[in-house]
């Protein structure tokens, strides 16, 4: 993970940090910040509004895809570049893979962020774990009612216009 940031990465991250310097103004917030760009164009914006909308997924970069995708009719950014003030959690990084975007840009480390009682580093390894061994019990369930889950996925499948790519 090399730097090879040109004059646009950095003012549009510097942007992103921008909006997380705001978290220090307004009570209730924490410092983070993130934009999505398309073609050299903010198309969304976020900060951590976790606290005021009392939503633990109103991450900066979840407020930011949501944002972008209000503003332009659609859910995938395959065109788009996020730019974050710190290394986005593992949410916020599934956010960016579920949304297609190809690029992630960010500014402090999920080490800095630890440095300061955030817990994004202590999730990855959570999730690096296998589910038997994570602090989250999981349990599938079996017999009729896995059967009936797995039928409403069968039916939406079908229902597509073309078949469904099995993605193992």
């Amino acid at each position: 993970m090399t730097s090879q940031l040109d004059a646009q990465d950095e003012r549009f991250l510097a942007r992103a940090i921008e909006i997380s310097r705001h978290a220090l103004e307004d009570e209730g917030k924490t410092p983070f910040g993130a934009i999505v760009v398309i073609s050299g164009e903010v198309v969304g914006e976020g900060t951590s509004s976790v606290v005021e909308l009392r939503d633990p997924t109103a991450h900066a970069e979840v407020m930011a895809l949501r944002h972008a995708g209000r503003n332009l009719g659609r859910h995938l950014f395959e065109d788009g570049i996020m730019y974050a003030s710190s290394e986005p959690c593992p949410m916020c990084l599934m956010a960016c893979y579920w949304a297609r975007i190809p690029r992630l840009i960010f500014g402090a480390s999920s080490h800095d962020v630890a440095t300061y009682g955030f817990e994004d580093l202590q999730f990855y390894r959570e999730v690096a774990q296998p589910a038997d061994r994570r602090s989250l019990r999981e349990e599938v369930a079996d017999g009729a009612l896995r059967d009936q889950a797995v039928d409403v996925l069968r039916k939406w499948a079908d229902m597509l216009p073309s078949p469904v790519e099995p993605k193992f």
